[in-house]
């Protein structure tokens, strides 16, 4: 039973996917076998319908019985009837479904495909098809065809069918070349896969494991994690030795990659203050910070246009037009906004930073100042001009992005028509775009900087908002008095509690208390997620009027775990969505009414990281999918479905810059990695109108008293604070 075997059949569907590894449980049905087989290994991508040919072992599992442990595997023409049916039905050949495969099959049988090949105009024969639907049948088989054969290539190394969808998509008919060139380039331009499915292929094809072409590779992948952890650079010393451990290569090897990357102009390596280190970074990542410091000293160094203004008096005229009495923090603000060429706003909820940008927006307004407004994401640029009333934009909108070219119209070159721009939630700006921004601005300008410091930095790299105020070098009004309205909300007393490190205080939850927070105390993880659960689909909405999709989320510290945010999506989809048209891909399964979450911003779309939407429609015809995406629609390919999440819960990180009816967040120490002050403090104050904690309390008051903010590798605010003569890099 422990020999190699191979066998083929067609795979019916798929049980689980580890989309890290591409780990797989599917199940097949085999010729001769009345029931299904199970098989296991690395089938990240295979599609139900798919006939597929599998090499490996047969193993007694103590657990789930028999299985087929799968050591490698290719996708074939089927040799039977009903698999040839699911073949064309299973959306590999796109404008064909199951019932037009149907047909075609049962009119033309195992001749079928020799039909589509050789007598397309046989096609027409068939019931539904006319002369349209046949020359998109025929386009797209030979698109499939042209994939087939990059197909077989890639599975031959390990490249599963939806990523090789995606690398011919990418490189169409150069895919092969490309990836014989240099499989590294996988990893940096193709969204899911890694350097390690990259690197498992370069030695398929041959390269050695200390080859310079590795080591290089290698290096720049560690670079781009840590970019992805926040940092913008990496000492040298320890990029050496975590590119070491990592490649299993001498410390050598790596030395001299990174010198061979630094002489290519891919890397930059500058010694920094005050502790002279050798600091390395990404050529994209170091003209960002070098170049965002450049362009705010420009920014700072220019004078505005004269103003004449009687600050005193413009403060009483909008105190009597919004009947309102401004707290000496908030004048002190707007008299240094009307004189400031970048002013920083920071504070928590409810302290009046609406109130103040409303201030200085009617005043400059009312003297003729242009004025602009925008946020990082579509949710806060809404919220901005509703409280507001004056227009507000993404920064991706305002700075008008180009997806064909790639690029941002508005730069240097073609800078914002503006006297004043507001920029609001700006913890969520990364350096990349801070810097994207910036080139915008004109040096005239005056710019105003909203956002809360202690809220999570940026998902992207930098610590932007952190860097502009540690710099000393931009005016800052930070706002620390709760106003009296919103001392009437427990979300902001508690938000600004433990931001003190102060446990957080709520009415019984158990009782009918009137009140906007609470905390529902339980111990076990099964009795956290039973819970949650029941108040999202019942105590909630029963009584607060909620709507469960549209009014609740569920914010969670992490993504794994039975408490993370892919076992929550599960268990609520088949909670709050249990029927419906679906499309499957993977383990994942669509369905129509399903919320949804962007995970990577996709600027063809013009879709961004964390945008939720609602699936409306599933054609399993045309493999597409499309969202509805506040006023607008966005159509999925299938081979796009990784870019896009069950929404139901999402990671406090994603909900940055959102604003939600009501949230609902677990805690427990499953989640201790991440349990931290500023991470709880984030998800409470994405809650509007209610914010319920269920867990235990132990885990409540360690991410409370845990105030340690991950340290990020970068050098903005010294490069401000030192005030050199700052030079511009273009990229």
């Amino acid at each position: 039973m422990d020999r190699v075997e191979t066998i083929e059949g067609v795979l019916e569907r798929v049980t689980f996917v580890n989309e890290e590894n591409g780990w797989s449980v599917v199940r097949v049905h085999l010729p001769g076998r009345a029931e299904l087989v199970t098989a296991v290994g690395s089938l990240l991508g295979v599609q139900p319908g798919e006939s597929l040919r599998l090499t490996g072992r047969w193993k007694q599992d103590r657990k789930f019985g028999e299985q087929f442990q799968v050591e490698s595997y290719l996708t074939v023409q089927p040799a039977t009837l009903m698999g040839l049916e699911r073949y064309l039905g299973s959306g590999l050949v796109r404008g064909m479904g199951q019932v037009m495969a149907s047909r075609l099959v049962k009119r033309f049988g195992m001749g079928t495909l020799d039909v589509i090949e050789q007598e397309p105009w046989r096609l027409t024969h068939v019931r539904g098809i006319g002369p349209k639907r046949k020359a998109r049948i025929l386009d797209a088989w030979q698109e499939h065809k042209a994939i087939k054969e990059v197909m077989l290539f890639l599975q031959s190394h390990g490249v599963s069918t939806a990523f090789a969808v995606k690398i011919f998509k990418r490189y169409g008919h150069r895919a092969i070349a490309v990836v014989k060139a240099n499989p590294y380039q996988l990893a940096e331009e193709i969204f899911g896969i890694g350097f390690k499915t990259a690197d498992r292929i370069a030695r398929n094809l041959g390269i050695e494991p200390t080859s310079p072409q590795r080591a290089e590779a290698g290096v720049l992948y560690v670079l781009g994690e840590l970019s992805d952890e926040g940092h913008l650079y990496c000492p040298r010393d320890a990029l050496v030795e975590r590119g070491s451990e990592m490649l299993e290569i001498p410390a050598e090897g790596i030395e001299a990659a990174i010198d061979a990357l630094l002489q290519r102009e891919l890397l930059v390596q500058e010694r920094l203050p005050p502790d002279a280190v050798q600091a390395v970074y990404l050529v994209s990542l170091y003209a960002s910070e070098v170049g965002a410091a450049a362009r705010l000293q420009a920014i700072l160094d220019t004078p505005a246009p004269p103003l004449e203004i009687d600050v005193e008096r413009a403060i009483a005229w909008f105190e009597e037009l919004q009947r309102l009495a401004l707290a000496s923090q908030q004048r002190e603000a707007i008299r240094r906004a009307i004189v400031s060429k970048v002013l920083v706003i920071t504070g928590g909820p409810g302290t009046g930073k609406t109130t103040l940008v409303n201030g200085i927006l009617r005043i400059l307004q009312r003297k003729g100042r242009r004025i602009l407004l925008c946020a990082p994401t579509g949710r806060a640029a809404k919220r901005l001009a509703e409280s507001s009333g004056h227009e507000a934009r993404t920064i991706h909108r305002l700075l008008e992005f180009n997806p064909k070219k790639m690029r941002f119209e508005r730069g240097l070159d073609a800078p914002l028509e503006a006297d004043l721009l507001v920029v609001d939630e700006v913890s969520m700006v990364d350096a990349v775009l801070l810097n994207s921004l910036l080139k915008a601005v004109p040096d005239g300008s005056q710019l105003v900087l909203v956002g809360d410091v202690d809220q999570l930095p940026s998902v992207g790299p930098g610590n932007v908002l952190r860097d502009l105020i540690a710099s000393g070098a931009v005016e800052v009004v930070t706002l620390t008095e709760i106003f009296r309205q919103a001392r009437a909300s427990q979300i902001v007393v508690n938000a600004h509690a433990v931001n003190r490190g102060e446990l957080p205080r709520s009415p019984a939850a158990e009782r009918s208390e009137p009140g906007d927070f609470f905390f529902v105390e339980r111990e076990e993880p099964e009795a956290v997620l039973s819970t949650l659960k029941e108040l999202v689909q019942q105590r909630i909405p029963r009584r607060f009027g909620l709507d469960p999709l549209r009014d609740i989320q569920v914010l969670t510290p992490m993504h794994k775990g039975l408490l993370g945010s892919r076992s929550l999506n599960s268990e609520l989809q088949a909670l709050l969505n249990p029927k419906g048209e679906t499309m499957v891909r993977g383990s994942r399964m669509y369905r129509v009414g399903d919320k949804v979450m962007q995970v990577r911003n996709n600027y063809d779309l013009d879709v961004f990281n964390g945008d939720i939407g609602q699936i409306v429609r599933v054609d399993e015809v045309e493999r597409q999918l499309t969202m509805r995406l506040e006023q607008r629609e966005v159509v999925y390919d299938a081979s796009d479905l990784d870019e896009l999440v069950l929404g139901y819960a999402c990671s406090v990180h994603k909900a940055q810059g959102s604003e939600y009816p009501a949230v609902v967040i677990p805690l427990h120490t499953q989640h201790y990695p991440m349990l931290q002050r500023n991470l709880l403090y984030t998800g409470i104050t994405r809650g509007r109108k209610l914010v319920v904690l269920v867990g235990s309390a132990r885990a409540l008051a360690i991410a409370v008293r845990n105030s340690q903010v991950r340290a990020r590798n970068t050098h903005l605010a010294g490069r401000l604070a030192q005030g050199l003569d700052l030079q511009y890099t273009e990229i």
